[in-house]
């Protein structure tokens, strides 16, 4: 991991810096980057839309943002006229070495605002300056999940989160119990925050324009519920539920439990019917079910 922190430069207010699409595809051009589906990379070209993620996601003159996935900086720049600071986590080798330089050329006087920690988003264990109070990400759809939840666990700060990802993974998280879609990301989100949809993005403001629909997904960080048993443990009855859907869970988590008799007992020590599934359960009923395992 490496952490570049532009220097200080006096310049014009930052208002009208944004990028749009000329912007965009010169500096892909420039640099030779060609937008990759194995990273899920599609920069977004309207400065519209940035604006309203960062108005959306409540970003003030006291945040500390955190931005996974800059790209070619569309979003790190609208944050960049808002947040006290932000840090910007880059995978990429090409985009990691040219977002600096994007953001002394286009906000000079908000540079020493900025900090680029180039590494995975997925190992990145610690950021330079004070702790971040919230995340703001366009997140690539292969890794959106992962990531969302590796950042929200190790970074503890992180009060609020506004993210964009693919529309079926954004309908996924803010699920609720008894939805169809409800499912392992929409429990293990709900142990962080209160989860909810934000708002939908068309395809016309990414390039390239991607084939499916995107979501904005707000997050705001809760207790999780009070138990005695660890995350760790919950999150392995959650995975084992899932595993099976059409399962009750007298049967989904026989294999976690030792025995179908064994998974009964738990659940009833819990609360819970051991003929439901685990589409109807609440991340609290799933903590109950761990701790009598515990």
């Amino acid at each position: 991991m490496s952490t570049t922190e532009p220097s200080d430069l006096s310049g014009p207010d930052a208002s009208g810096a944004l990028l749009g699409p000329a912007d965009i595809r010169e500096l892909a051009a420039a640099l030779g980057v060609r937008p990759t589906k194995a990273r899920g990379q599609n920069f977004v070209i309207d400065a519209n839309t940035v604006r309203r993620i960062v108005r959306t996601a409540g970003v003030g003159e006291d945040d500390v943002v955190v931005e996974v996935g800059p790209g070619l900086g569309s979003l790190t720049l609208a944050l960049l006229e808002t947040a006290r600071h932000v840090v910007a986590v880059e995978i990429d080798d090409l985009l990691a070495g040219a977002l600096p330089a994007t953001v002394l050329a286009r906000v000079p006087d908000r540079a020493r605002h900025f900090s680029l920690v180039h590494a995975d988003a997925m190992t990145v264990g610690e950021l330079p300056g004070p702790p971040p109070t919230a995340l703001v990400a366009n997140l690539p759809y292969n890794v959106a999940v992962p990531v969302l939840l590796h950042m929200l666990d190790r970074f503890p700060g992180i009060e609020r989160t506004l993210v964009m990802v693919q529309a079926e993974v954004a309908d996924r998280l803010a699920a609720g119990p008894g939805n169809k879609v409800y499912g392992v990301p929409s429990v293990k989100a709900n142990w962080y925050a209160e989860v909810r949809r934000a708002g939908s993005i068309g395809r016309n403001v990414f390039w390239p324009a991607p084939n499916v629909d995107s979501g904005l997904v707000s997050l705001v960080r809760r207790d999780p519920p009070k138990t005695t048993a660890s995350k760790a443990e919950v999150f392995a009855v959650v995975d084992a539920a899932f595993a099976q859907r059409r399962k009750t869970l007298r049967a989904a988590l026989a294999g976690w439990a030792g025995s179908p008799a064994a998974a009964e007992a738990a659940l009833l020590t819990a609360g819970v019917s051991p003929q439901a599934r685990g589409e109807s359960l609440t991340v609290e009923e799933f903590a109950r079910i761990a701790e009598a395992r515990a």
